[in-house]
């Protein structure tokens, strides 16, 4: 039987014996509040909730924006005090703790009045994925759908005399390029920083490797494959062109790329209208490519972009549960999804929703080669996650650091690395 965290014991405990009563307005309507964490998002939601409430006039949802690291702090006082958003964004990196907690609504049946295998039929198997439990139940309803690109500075690549990245480009052709642009205009090269998602991951499913096996028990960390993509990626910050990872602990590869210090950078495409919004000074100067392929991959064609996805959850016994499912529901449908997409802050889930996304770069005049993006949906790799992630994420990157700074040898990186992902998984399945 598992052991529950203090928290989630106190959660149960509150569901069962209590409701906390909220302050009801005198208007006669069903106040409801969604949480998110991104403000470039709050348009394209409050977008999706006014379309709702038009069809539904006796619904009234407050769209609330909190900043990241606070989110998932006031998500989990929230579940300890049972006062948790009416409706709230779900990350990759928390679905399984929470879920497995018995924290979130099951949605696995919420459209089986409208057609059988709604999910199957119109979402991707990563999109389903992103939103399932660990018992493969659904416990959110999929919002969006995503995947890496490379960011590149047109000007440089024009003063060194370089052609712009292309379809078959590899690691090779990075390394080059770089060289290259840093020698000719002293600008940086690539940047690879200490990441996982928007970094090294990629690298390693090119190369044939993996971060977690196939029943995400253990990581892949000293598998051939895997061990050598890292390689590579640390390697990169070995040379003049790419910077150390004390410069990007006070300055991200974004701002660098957007201040043209660097040429080159990985990006989520959910990013891109924001940039573009951003930065007016750049237009015309930068474009995305997809990401270089392996060169010699141990297996596959040497290409691969972690794909990710947010989904629409509420918490399992909140008292406005069947309004709150009401309105989950309508946000899965291909009308509150192409709504979502036409802001052009992120690609909706729901399959054929992705013109709206590219038609808004266009209505605004941003001219980026956006079609990489829907190509690389075909090769992409769902993020890596397990119930252990939120232990594990930053002591694996923090341990990765010292091949970085060169305080231990990558062996010993990698050995250790395995270790604190595999001691994680361990606890975790025998909670």
């Amino acid at each position: 039987m598992k052991k529950l965290s203090r928290v989630f014991v106190t959660v149960l405990a509150v569901a069962l014996l209590l409701a906390i009563p909220g302050c009801s307005p005198s208007d006669g309507k069903t106040h409801l509040t969604f949480q998110i964490w991104d403000v470039a998002q709050r348009e394209s939601m409050e977008a999706i909730c006014a379309a709702y409430t038009e069809q539904n006039p006796d619904v009234v949802i407050e769209v609330q924006v909190t900043g990241w690291t606070e989110y998932w702090t006031k998500l989990e006082a929230a579940a300890e005090s049972n006062t948790m958003p009416d409706i709230f964004w779900m990350h990759t990196n928390q679905i399984l703790y929470y879920s497995d907690f018995g924290i979130l609504a099951d949605v696995t049946d919420l459209y089986d009045d409208v057609e059988p295998n709604y999910y199957q039929n119109h979402f991707s198997e990563i999109s389903i994925g992103n939103a399932s439990g660990s018992d493969g139940r659904l416990y959110g309803v999929p919002k969006d759908k995503d995947n890496i690109i490379l960011v590149y500075n047109k000007e440089m690549f024009d003063a060194a005399g370089l052609s712009y990245p292309d379809d078959e480009w590899t690691w090779d052709d990075l390394i080059a390029a770089s060289e290259k642009i840093y020698d000719t205009t002293g600008k940086y090269g690539f940047m690879a920083y200490n990441e996982d998602h928007l970094g090294y991951w990629n690298f390693v499913y090119q190369a044939g490797g993996y971060i977690l096996n196939e029943d995400k028990t253990k990581a892949g960390f000293t598998q051939p494959a895997t061990a050598r993509a890292i390689e590579f990626y640390v390697g990169m910050q070995q040379n003049d062109w790419c910077p150390d990872q004390t410069y990007f602990a006070e300055t991200q590869p974004g701002i660098a790329f957007f201040s043209e210090v660097g040429s080159m950078y990985l990006e989520g495409n959910w990013e891109l209208m924001n940039k573009s919004t951003s930065y007016p000074n750049m237009e015309g100067k930068w474009d995305i490519a997809k990401l270089p392929k392996c060169p010699d991959p141990e297996s596959g064609d040497g290409r691969a972009t972690i794909s990710n996805g947010l989904c629409y959850a509420t918490a399992a016994r909140g008292k406005n549960l069947e309004t709150v499912k009401d309105v989950l529901k309508f946000f899965g449908t291909e009308e509150a999804q192409n709504i979502a997409s036409s802001y052009g802050a992120a690609i909706s889930a729901y399959n054929g929703t992705e013109i709206p996304y590219f038609e808004a770069f266009e209505k605004k005049g941003y001219d980026l080669n956006l079609q990489v993006i829907e190509d690389q949906f075909e090769y992409s790799i769902q993020c890596v996650n397990n119930a252990a992630r939120p232990k594990w994420k930053s002591p694996v990157l923090d341990e990765l650091n010292k091949a970085y700074n060169g305080s231990s040898d990558l062996s010993t990186v990698l050995a250790n690395m395995q270790r604190i992902v595999d001691d994680a998984t361990a606890a975790s399945l025998s909670r």
